[in-house]
């Protein structure tokens, strides 16, 4: 049964906070855990922050949009999908907290307006149907794989750390596509997608320093 409006709107602002706050739990192991620390040059430890809060903002994003997404999402499979692939990016949010306080360094200081901006697009998202919502996930994914890709390259070649949780981001993240696209994804207008891509340029360039 559905919850009721206010009471739903409450759950969301609960779980708006533990996600700005830092308070995610991994429910997998950290792919990081069993490689030693390795010696980083100062200027390579503030790189690897900086790539890492990057990740750390996409994944709060995430929360949001597949919250937002799965709560007016039309269909119960819809619905699920969306929080299962919900639960594995809380994962990615655990993991790249943890890197970051290995690194030294902080979460980005505009959590709160990402949280909140990603958590609009994937309210409008879903009110466009589930076809279109699903078409957001394909696409959203896509480029998310494509900029961990390029993290991949861009990381010190020994941050074996960094490197193992961006590749098991990368690996769920190409999987989240895939089972949007099964269930029914339809393709989004290219104007959107360019939308998308700038919003993405704005959100990495920022976060890597604030």
């Amino acid at each position: 049964m559905p919850l009721p409006h206010p009471d739903r709107l409450l759950l969301a602002f609960d779980r708006a906070l533990r996600t700005v706050s830092a308070q995610a739990k991994s429910s997998r192991p950290n792919p990081a855990a069993h490689i030693t620390t390795e010696n980083l040059t100062e200027k390579e430890q503030q790189h690897s922050a900086g790539l890492m809060r990057v990740n750390h903002v996409g994944e709060i994003c995430a929360q949001a949009l597949y919250d937002a997404q799965s709560s007016f999402s039309h269909t119960p499979v819809v619905t699920h999908q969306l929080q299962h692939s919900c639960i594995e990016e809380e994962d990615h949010l655990a993991w790249t907290a943890h890197r970051l306080k290995e690194l030294n360094s902080h979460t980005s200081f505009m959590n709160p307006l990402w949280y909140a901006g990603a958590y609009a697009c994937g309210v409008i998202a879903a009110k466009c149907g589930d076809a279109a919502s699903l078409g957001f996930v394909v696409e959203t994914e896509r480029q998310v794989e494509a900029h961990l890709a390029s993290h991949l390259q861009a990381l010190p070649l020994n941050d074996s750390k960094s490197r193992a949780i961006v590749e098991q981001m990368r690996v769920d993240e190409i999987a989240h596509g895939a089972a949007a696209q099964a269930l029914g994804a339809s393709k989004l207008p290219l104007p959107v997608r360019v939308g998308m891509q700038c919003m993405a340029k704005i959100m990495t360039t920022t976060a890597y320093y604030i």
